[in-house]
């Protein structure tokens, strides 16, 4: 959403600078020597072979349990990006010293692992869950299916184009809180469980793009390219929305007699009944403050600051906030803005050398290694690119989503949520990169023929 600055040009920042009448050379860092360049790029490539080794990583610590708490924190899909960005810190400080190393830390912007990590909080609170979870037990009596089926089909497919209201990371995090104790059960295999947050993964990305401020990828060029909300609805939207809708009713289908039976509903519906309605508005008055001013850390922390105040207030009616969970997403996400800032010399060439239909294959699969925000980005920088190669350039960035755990933003809450729920505790990337090639076929034919 906000890794615009991540991977902000120092150019392009300057500019912005000197609108907001602040001195540029005050603000804007010297360009990094190739030599920094060059080692942030080899850096990159090591972390992403990192996330691809965390399973082998994880059984080094049943082989040498002396050092099994090291490999445990290795092993953590979330630390991957925040340890490597260390390293190119460290890197940085030997190459060209410790002031333009703090001057370039200070010239990335965080807002987005921020908000990211606030929304997470909020909501995965018990008020917005409850009133969530009772909307979708409501809803799935009205479906010819077992409740538990209804449920996870509501889960991948509603609950994925509400992102577009409430912004994907707040989706994820409610969808993936729905499916925890359904979809990935104890009892449900590998395979079911690895399709089935592969496709969390890519009809979140997708179901974000009827607004122009839900969907990161969107939110880097609907500005410069003048993008509102209904361009977005009648161009991506309904496009989207049909691809969730097939994806979800496909492996529902497939995966029926996987889901488990629960006893939980009728749990969820009575702790309901201890949440009262004032207490629940108020939550989801937190949440659509947040929501509103994502673009603004000073208004939400300090709306996120009064919520733990609220929360501490009436505890009765809480259960234990996510918070080591939404760290571990924002440290991901901070590691990746640090790392991405020095990537596009190598990234933005690549993107500008692509003719208009190899820019959407080009796009998509780009982001299997880059955050998708990153990608239309610098597809933003490039001049003179034609509404055909703007409408391809998103749909392909967007349609990649759920490739990897990198490839879009809200995936590390998902992740965050889910990831304990697999064999080892681990998700195998390319075991996801696998998983996630139907559904994002899907949503690539109805970007490229709709």
């Amino acid at each position: 959403m906000h890794l615009l600055y991540g991977v902000r040009s120092t150019k392009a920042y300057c500019k912005i600078a000197g609108q907001r009448t602040i001195s540029p050379a005050s603000l804007c860092p010297p360009p990094m020597p190739h030599s920094v360049q060059i080692a942030a790029a080899v850096i990159f490539a090591l972390a992403l072979a990192h996330t691809f080794a965390v399973a082998r990583i994880e059984t080094l610590g049943h082989r040498f349990p002396r050092h099994a708490g090291v490999f445990h924190f290795l092993a953590e899909v979330e630390i991957v990006f925040g340890f490597w960005a260390l390293v190119l810190c460290l890197i940085m400080w030997a190459l060209v010293g410790s002031a333009p190393t703090v001057d370039y830390l200070e010239h990335r912007e965080f807002t987005e692992a921020l908000f990211v990590f606030v929304i997470m909080v909020i909501a995965a609170s018990r008020p917005i869950l409850v009133l969530v979870t009772n909307v979708v037990l409501a809803l799935s009596r009205f479906l010819p299916v077992r409740s538990e089926v209804a449920v996870v089909w509501f889960s991948l497919c509603a609950v994925p184009l509400l992102g577009s209201l409430i912004t994907e990371p707040a989706a994820m995090t409610l969808a993936a809180l729905l499916l925890r104790d359904r979809l990935f059960a104890a009892q449900v295999s590998e395979r079911v469980k690895y399709f089935g947050l592969a496709l969390l993964f890519v009809n979140v990305s997708i179901g974000g793009v009827m607004t122009a401020y839900a969907a990161p990828p969107v939110l880097m060029v609907a500005s410069s390219w003048g993008w509102d909300t209904r361009f977005m609805a009648a161009t991506f939207g309904w496009k989207a929305a049909l691809a969730v809708l097939v994806n979800a009713t496909l492996f529902v289908a497939l995966a029926a007699k996987s889901v488990p039976p629960s006893s939980s509903d009728d749990a969820d519906a009575s702790h309901s009944k201890r949440v009262p309605v004032g207490v629940t508005l108020v939550h989801l008055a937190f949440l659509a403050l947040v929501v509103i001013n994502s673009h603004h850390a000073v208004v939400f922390i300090g709306a996120f600051l009064f919520f733990l105040g609220y929360t501490q207030a009436y505890e009765r009616h809480q259960s234990p906030l996510m918070l080591r969970e939404s760290l571990l997403v924002a440290f991901f996400l901070g590691g990746l803005i640090v790392l991405g800032g020095l990537q596009q010399w190598w990234l933005q060439p690549v993107v500008g050398s692509l003719d208009a239909l190899a820019l959407y294959f080009g796009a998509t699969g780009l982001t299997a290694v880059m955050d998708n925000a990153a990608i239309t980005y610098l597809g933003s920088l490039i001049p003179g690119l034609s509404d055909t190669a703007k409408y391809l350039l998103v749909a392909g960035a967007v349609t990649g989503g759920g490739l990897t755990v990198i490839a879009n933003a809200p995936n590390p809450a998902g992740l965050a949520i889910l990831g304990n729920r697999f064999r080892g505790g681990a998700v195998s990337p390319l075991r996801l990169l696998v998983a996630a090639f139907l559904p994002t076929i899907t949503a690539g034919l109805a970007f490229l023929l709709l």
